[in-house]
């Protein structure tokens, strides 16, 4: 009898914690009663028309405009270099001398010989118009000098090839030799890159093929440069869709008048496809509901759950294709925290 008339503290405990809670919740339901039910508070943004445009965006790595590794062609001495590390070079410009001493004797004696050659056919030529001389006489000199003539062309050509010279205007990569170095066909001597302008070549899907011209604008963004810009043109659109991946291959030309791209860079590559005249909310105002997408439309100091159709999208925005009106505004910022026909209080004022 007397362990069945003891209070058990569990019983205590919750008839406590149920005073509690209706001691903290006394005034607030006071509140509610004289002042109405609660609002929620929300921010909210404006249904605009407004030009959207449709971009595509893809990644491509930076190639140099023009760019060669220049080499040797045959075995040769380095006498002499003319460029540094990263140097900025004309076309044309003479780079690396190799040893020529040899082909310069021999274009000497023959350079000789052709004088003293073109000394007697001069001669043979007066003698003929005496008829002193026959007209095949003549002719073998003229042969002879003819054959000279040929022979010194090849000698400076052989001379020239003993020259490196710059093929385009552009940047020097790193030196890989060294006066006195024994060159062989193959090795390296230093690279060049005309950087002046950048090619970016990457893949577009065949849905946006229409949409494809050559001319058509683009920019380049890169992790290097934060927050900047490189503006381009397509220079060209492959003939072919790869059969694997159902896309594209589209070549962009970016100026780098600045210099700041290298070759072997990944950009960011974004296109503009078209621009629409478009009614836009902010995407966070959507609110998926299995197939539906809802947003909540601001009526005084309440909300109206409306179904809308979507269009194109963007980073941040959604084009609406049908349920708003440019004007309206909807809630961006509490969706989660209303229902249809939630008293709410507008934290923000956006009446743009």
């Amino acid at each position: 009898m007397g362990s069945s008339g003891k209070v058990s503290p569990l019983l205590i405990g919750i008839v406590l914690l149920a005073a509690f809670l209706v001691f903290i919740n006394w005034p607030q339901q006071q509140e509610e009663t004289v002042n109405g039910p609660r609002k929620t508070p929300v921010k909210v943004a404006q249904v605009k028309q407004q030009a959207f445009p449709i971009v595509i965006e893809a990644l491509g790595t930076a190639r140099a405009n023009e760019s060669v590794t220049l080499t040797a062609q045959e075995t040769e001495l380095v006498v002499d270099i003319k460029f540094d590390d990263g140097q900025y070079v004309e076309a044309g410009q003479l780079l690396v001398q190799f040893d020529d001493k040899e082909e310069r004797a021999r274009v000497n004696e023959l350079e000789v010989n052709l004088n003293e050659a073109k000394r007697q056919l001069a001669r043979i030529s007066n003698l003929k118009k005496e008829s002193a001389a026959s007209e095949q006489l003549f002719d073998e000199q003229q042969a002879r000098v003819n054959a000279m003539q040929a022979q010194l062309e090849v000698l400076n050509a052989q001379l020239n090839e003993l020259q490196i010279r710059a093929p385009f205007s552009g940047q020097l990569g790193i030196r890989e030799i060294s006066v006195g170095s024994l060159v062989r066909p193959a090795d390296v001597i230093t690279t060049l890159d005309d950087v002046s302008v950048v090619k970016v070549n990457f893949s577009v899907s065949e849905s946006h093929l229409a949409s494809l011209r050559t001319g058509l604008s683009v920019e380049a963004s890169s992790v290097a440069y934060p927050g900047e810009r490189f503006n381009g043109t397509i220079s060209s659109i492959d003939s072919r869709i790869d059969p694997v991946t159902r896309s594209i291959l589209v070549r962009a030309a970016i100026d780098n008048s600045e210099k700041k791209l290298r070759p072997g860079m990944l950009l960011q590559i974004t296109l503009e496809k078209r621009v629409l005249d478009a009614l836009v909310v902010p995407e966070k105002a959507l609110v998926p509901n299995e197939d539906k997408q809802l947003v909540y439309v601001l009526n005084g100091d309440s909300v109206t759950e409306t179904e809308v159709k979507i269009g194109e999208r963007r980073p941040g925005f959604v084009q609406i294709v049908s349920g708003l009106e440019a004007g309206q505004r909807v809630v961006v910022d509490g969706t989660l925290r209303v229902r249809d026909q939630s008293s709410v209080n507008v934290l923000n004022d956006d009446e743009e």
